[in-house]
């Protein structure tokens, strides 16, 4: 099954959270944040009003709590509006 966003839409795919402390200390998957850095998996064709600014394929921090949690195939999806996506990280 293929989804595809709609409007200013976007849908993307967490990238996987630091098991590890910068000190070393591994977390258990309950004590770990949600990472904020995902990867743009498609895009909507944007509005009107909204250009699109992001592309497949791009890397992008997101706020920490928008979206909506899809589940397809077996894998995790979110899909967000474009003015959740707070950078484009390089």
């Amino acid at each position: 099954m293929e989804i595809r966003p709609l409007g200013d839409r976007v849908l993307i795919k967490r990238l996987e959270a630091e098991e590890k402390t910068k000190s070393g200390i591994v977390l258990p998957g309950s004590a770990q944040e949600k990472p904020q850095l995902a990867e743009v998996i498609a895009v909507g064709p944007g509005t009107d009003d909204v250009k699109m600014e992001v592309k497949k394929g791009d890397q992008v921090i997101i706020s920490k709590y928008s979206g909506t949690d899809i589940k397809m195939d077996g894998e995790d999806y979110i899909i967000v509006s474009q003015k959740d996506i707070l950078a484009i990280a390089k």
